[in-house]
């Protein structure tokens, strides 16, 4: 095992110590004992100034604190540890001075061993004694003369993640800013602290319009409509005939370089106001947390300017690292200082976590356009679910999120999605899954450790793609003795109003080229009038174009979608809707994912598995499905999935319940979650990608830290052979 790590940490930089900051305590000087560098080594691509060949001027980090955000410490000799064997200079502890401590005990200043030993030198200057690790320069602390450890990891100038890197330029130390400020001691009682957004205008379109000719924008929303058959004989009445109505998002113009777009100019994109929040339980020690902190390094460098963060890490007790900042080049350098500063212990507080991210977002200043929180977690809440006195119901998993940002909350609300993201086994997927349905945010299960960084890619590719926001979809009948049904829109708010003759969805936000599908169900009624024709349905659509100047306007595209069909005496061959029969095939198919998963909960595996059976066989002899299309393929591959995942109580508690919990999430908001290897565009699993998260993924895979050979093959957590996708 400690091979392992030690691979991993030397593939992921994380064996490269750059510097380890002092806290802004005078506590003891942090070390690295026995060639072994802590998790809080980082990923930073500061440059230090130096003022002598061993002493160092160390940027601040967050005081340690019993919530698990700790710098670990190690205990050391005053006798035979105050001075170093090589400059026979003091080494004196609490003014940012790196100390090496070998396996042999003896102690050094890491710019003198790292001198001394640049050649491969394995012995102790003092006691001879031979090394099994010795101290190495980070590549990352000299980007043009990259360096190789014993020839295990080589850094060539063409490698994509050291381009990421040399994009941010050193940090400039800024005399009119402290930095103790930005990593506070005693967290402020209001989180009022967040860094002004830029108030420029996003471009120099005319003031305020909601007239869609004038309308400066990407491109208005695409709206499309089809009736499920294309006639009804006037002697015949047909109950729960479905309308579809198809949405699909403008594309935006210039997404595929988020980090270096401008804060103001024509097509620019919305900024986000951000928060994640991370486990740093005892759990996520060792690979999971190294994993994490360059999977938070990815999301870092690729927020723009115009980006807002704040991270929020929690163990028994949550600590905001630092307020909402915005992601310039100093930003960034601080963000990826606090992150890699992280270390793990302690319980899972979950609750404590996602009430310290309300608090930010409800007390900030100033608000970005967008607003998104990610969770992730790879336990189960110890103090609000599962304490003694309180019963794992719906209801508690529930409690885990403030009031205030539930979605059906009597007050306001935040309205803000909460992500969460579900890694490896033994992860709360109930728990997880119920935050984001709450919330309005998705549920994604991490299953392989190496798929982290991509599930966090997919997720930021959407949040840095918002095009439309608050959009409200209104359906009403034309026809004076129609009557709306029902309305099938997954998790989506809709509602009917009392003479049942119109109805609205609230969609909310859009990215970039992202499709809605909704189905309309009306009770068509036998109709003797001399008309040939009838006008179904109208359908409108309004929302809010995030770009413009002051987001105020709506935008409203009026009779966007008219419905009819024709009403003759006799039918010959009936035209049938693929459009409509593929979006009650997947209507369908989610039903029996949740059937199959009620089932499965109540301990009935067989039957669990016999309805996933029973819908796969329905949905082959579906005339979309015998046309071979790509969706139908998709949903029964997907089934399939599930039902192995079904095969006995171990597989499904492992992965099969939040294998099914993260499929049940995408299809009811029609939106891309992680499922195994469903980051992966070519995977017929993978139904609602859109493009900027597949070119986020593909930067993602193609910056396998430290390394310009492919990506290492997935860990999953799988007990069973994987299988071949159907073509």
């Amino acid at each position: 095992m400690g091979s392992t790590w030690r691979k991993a940490k030397l593939a992921l930089g994380l064996n490269t110590c750059l510097y380890i900051p002092k806290t802004l305590e005078d506590s003891p000087t942090a070390t690295i004992v026995g060639g072994r560098f802590s998790d809080a080594i980082s990923l930073s691509p500061t440059t230090p100034n130096r003022n002598s060949d061993c002493h160092v001027d160390m940027p601040t980090t967050p005081t340690p604190s019993s919530s698990g955000l700790l710098m670990p410490k190690h205990p050391s000799s005053k006798s035979s540890k105050s001075t170093c064997a090589i400059c026979l200079m003091t080494m004196k502890p609490g003014q940012g001075h790196a100390i090496f401590t070998a396996e042999c005990s003896h102690s050094f200043h890491f710019n003198c061993i790292t001198s001394n030993v640049k050649h491969g030198n394995q012995i102790c200057p003092v006691c001879r004694a031979k090394w099994k690790e010795i101290p190495f320069q980070s590549p990352l602390t000299d980007i043009s003369h990259p360096r190789s450890r014993n020839g295990q990891v080589h850094w060539p100038q063409d490698d994509a993640w050291m381009t990421v890197v040399r994009q941010i330029p050193p940090a400039r130390l800024d005399t009119n800013r402290n930095i103790s400020t930005l990593f506070q001691t005693v967290e402020p009682s209001v989180f009022d602290d967040d860094e002004v957004v830029d108030l420029r205008p996003m471009g120099s379109q005319k003031n305020s319009s909601i007239d869609v000719a004038n309308h400066r924008s990407m491109g208005v929303i695409e709206v499309k409509t089809w009736p499920e058959i294309s006639a009804v004989t006037k002697s015949a009445s047909h109950n729960n005939f479905a309308v579809l109505v198809h949405l699909k998002a403008p594309h935006a113009v210039g997404l595929l370089n988020q980090s270096e777009m401008p804060v103001a100019g024509q097509n620019s994109r919305a900024p986000v106001d951000l928060v994640t929040v991370l486990d740093v339980s005892g759990s996520m020690a060792g690979t999971k947390l190294a994993l994490l902190k360059r999977a938070m390094g990815f999301v870092i460098l690729n927020l723009g300017p115009a980006d807002r963060l704040s991270v929020i890490a929690f163990s028994s007790t949550a600590r905001r690292l630092f307020p909402l900042r915005r992601m310039s080049d100093t930003g960034k350098q601080e963000a990826l200082q606090a992150v890699n500063s992280l270390s793990s212990n302690g319980g899972t507080n979950i609750a404590e976590a996602l009430k310290k991210s309300a608090k930010i977002m409800t007390e900030r200043k100033w608000k970005n356009p967008v607003s998104s929180i990610i969770l992730l977690s790879d336990g189960q809440d110890t103090y609000t679910v599962n304490s003694p006195s309180v019963a794992a119901t719906q209801t508690n998993y529930r409690s885990l999120l403030p009031v205030s940002m539930q979605r059906n909350a009597a007050s306001s609300g935040l309205h803000i999605p909460v992500h969460t993201f579900g890694f490896g086994a033994d992860h709360d997927a109930v728990s997880m899954h119920s935050i984001s349905e709450t919330s309005g945010g998705t549920f994604s299960f991490i299953e392989a450790e190496s798929v982290i960084q991509d599930a966090f890619a997919q997720c930021i590719g959407g949040l840095l793609s918002v095009v439309i926001q608050e959009l409200r979809v209104e359906v009403e009948c034309v026809h004076p003795v129609l009557h709306l049904g029902s309305i099938k829109a997954g998790s989506y708010k809709s509602s009917l109003a009392s003479d049942n003759r119109s109805g609205i969805i609230e969609v909310g936000d859009l990215y970039a080229d992202e499709e809605r599908d909704f189905l309309i169900m009306l009770d068509i009624p036998a109709d003797r009038s001399s008309n040939d024709m009838m006008t179904l349905v109208e359908v409108k659509c309004t929302y809010k174009d995030p770009t413009q100047s002051d987001n105020l306007d709506l935008v409203i595209l009026d009779h966007v979608g008219d419905v009819k069909i024709e009403r003759p005496e006799t039918i010959g061959q009936l035209v049938v809707s693929m459009e409509v029969d593929k979006q009650r095939n997947r209507l369908q198919s989610a039903e029996a994912m949740a059937e199959a998963r009620g089932a499965a909960e109540n301990g009935d595996l067989a039957a669990a598995v016999s309805v996933l059976e029973r819908c796969r066989k329905k949905l082959s002899e579906t005339v979309s499905a015998r046309a071979g299309d790509r969706l139908c393929l998709a949903l029964d591959a997907e089934l399939r999935e599930m039902q192995e995942r079904m095969a006995n109580r171990r597989v499904y508690e492992t992965s099969g319940r939040a294998y099914v919990l993260s499929g049940l999430s995408s299809h009811s908001w029609q939106r891309a979650t992680a499922r195994g290897d469903s980051t992966d565009s070519t995977s017929l699993i993978q139904a609602y990608q859109t493009p900027s998260m597949i070119d986020m993924v593909s930067r993602s895979q193609t910056m396998y830290l430290g390394s310009p050979a492919p990506r290492p093959p997935l860990r999953p957590l799988r007990s069973f052979p994987a299988r071949q996708q159907p073509r």
